[in-house]
């Protein structure tokens, strides 16, 4: 069944399931959260306090929907800056600590050069923070911190 463009879905568990065993094999986490879980058209995902999919939608006009937790695309899952620090302290792989100087490059919308072993999504790390995640491509991690969000 096809949406309309920005409309949103609300997910069900065997979807939910899906989301968290691809965080599972990426990072090694087990979520287990317990929110409404809705998804966009363009494969955004949200996450909501479970008593949201008790309203009627229909009458109400928002402009967003609860935490943007990141995004599926090829079966695989990019994290918002939110989403890696509620995954980011559960994971046991893929997570990339930097330096100082490493992060603050990273703030600043810089890719950064990595000898990761593999081309995967990691989450990008600080100390016990946590800065959203990169995909390792060609000896780089792309970064994916929106303009908006930058350092300047």
């Amino acid at each position: 069944m096809s949406r309309e463009p920005g409309e949103i879905k609300i997910l069900n568990k065997k979807e939910i399931k899906l989301i968290l065993e691809i965080a599972r094999k990426q990072w090694g986490c087990e979520l287990g959260l317990d929110y409404a879980w809705l998804e966009k058209d363009d494969g955004s995902i949200f996450l909501m306090n479970k008593e949201f999919v008790q309203l009627d939608l229909q009458k109400l006009r928002v402009n967003s929907y609860g935490l943007y937790f990141g995004e599926i695309k090829n079966g695989s899952l990019r994290l918002s800056i939110e989403g890696s620090q509620i995954a980011g302290k559960l994971a046991t792989k893929n997570v990339l600590e930097l330096s100082d100087e490493e992060i603050d490059k990273w703030l600043h919308g810089e890719e950064l050069k990595t000898d990761y072993p593999s081309d995967e999504f990691v989450i990008i790390k600080n100390g016990n923070d946590f800065f959203g995640t990169g995909k390792v491509k060609d000896g780089k991690i792309v970064n994916f911190i929106p303009k908006g969000r930058r350092l300047k």
